[in-house]
């Protein structure tokens, strides 16, 4: 998530370098073929017209379906933040202590609070993971990536991550685990039954705390959600489609224009570099912003948001040792 006032022209510029020297290659290529004593095609405006208002009307669908994704992340791990901090009241104040059972309860408290941590940790792993559709291995995200900030994700081996919440044992049991997630909720559900048949907890608290885990479960399935169904393949394919077709258009409708007007070939040049511009990064800014998990400089701040409940939960339980927040990197929070 980009934390400042807003990006910068020149590194808006310098993403899209590739693509503004293609759009001034097809910019004065009718120019060219007039010096070659080549006729170039003449595209009417009115037809033009109409390909360039399907293309609006199909980049304007896109960068609302790719808002609507993001803030629906945002609210699920809004969600996530708020269940965090309820699980951990049920925690200490559900589990209650007889003097044969008080070391128990201690050390069950601790257990049910860092194995959730562990969840959040393994949960944003998860969701870190690469898929087929996303853009953050294209050339200009992953150059921007480098000299912009660090995924803590890539820093830290997941397994090295848990380790700093989960037990040794949970970590053995899990490990092995392609969604190790979903595993970790499954022990804590484990260890409240068998804190019910040590009789430090009730039925109706039992009950409550599992309906507290089955909303872990309900946030981490849409998480997954949105993590593996994309933005519609066919909608992203024929929106690029369109959009290429009236950027190579758009030189040879404007090119007839500017000469019968007798102007410059340089303004006539730089006007459909800029139409093209504008149209393409409308695009492919909705492209980068489709994905809300895949650790671009547009995605949920998950790290960081980890970090927070991480830094609320330890100071519930009045813990020495509180990890500082996560503060943007350039600009950029993760």
């Amino acid at each position: 998530m980009h934390a400042g006032r807003s990006y910068s022209l020149p590194g808006i510029l310098l993403w899209t370098r590739r693509e503004t020297a293609v759009f001034a290659v097809l910019a004065v290529l009718p120019y060219v073929m007039d010096l070659l004593a080549w006729a170039p095609p003449k595209v009417p405006w009115a037809p033009l017209a109409a390909v360039g208002t399907a293309v609006a009307f199909v980049t304007g669908l896109k960068g609302n379906a790719a808002y609507g994704r993001l803030w629906e992340a945002r609210q699920i791990w809004g969600g996530i933040v708020n269940t965090s901090r309820t699980w951990t009241i049920l925690v200490q104040d559900f589990i209650v202590s007889t003097s044969t059972t008080q070391d128990l309860v201690d050390a069950a408290r601790t257990a049910l609070i860092r194995r959730h941590l562990a969840w959040i940790t393994a949960l944003r792993y998860q969701l870190r993971e690469p898929r087929a559709w996303e853009t953050s291995h294209l050339p200009a995200n992953a150059e921007y990536r480098a000299r912009t900030f660090t995924l803590p994700e890539a820093a830290m081996p997941v397994d090295a991550a848990l380790a700093a919440f989960a037990d040794p044992a949970d970590l053995a049991r899990v490990s092995t685990k392609k969604n190790r997630a979903i595993h970790l909720i499954a022990l804590q559900s484990k260890q409240l039954r068998e804190l019910v048949e040590a009789g430090c907890i009730t039925e109706y608290r039992h009950a409550e705390l599992m309906r507290t885990l089955s909303l872990l479960y309900d946030h981490q399935g849409k998480c997954e959600r949105l993590k593996n169904f994309p933005y519609p393949r066919q909608f992203a394919t024929i929106n690029l489609v369109f959009v290429w077709v009236f950027i190579s258009l758009l030189p040879f409708a404007m090119h007839p224009e500017f000469v019968k007007i007798g102007a410059s070939p340089g303004l006539a040049v730089a006007l459909s570099v800029v139409v093209s511009w504008v149209f393409h990064t409308m695009d492919k800014i909705g492209s980068a912003s489709e994905n809300p998990f895949e650790g671009g400089p547009n995605d949920v701040p998950i790290s960081a948001m980890c970090r927070g409940i991480e830094i609320d939960l330890l100071e519930m339980t009045d813990a020495t040792e509180v990890p500082p927040a996560l503060q943007p990197i350039n600009g950029i929070l993760m």
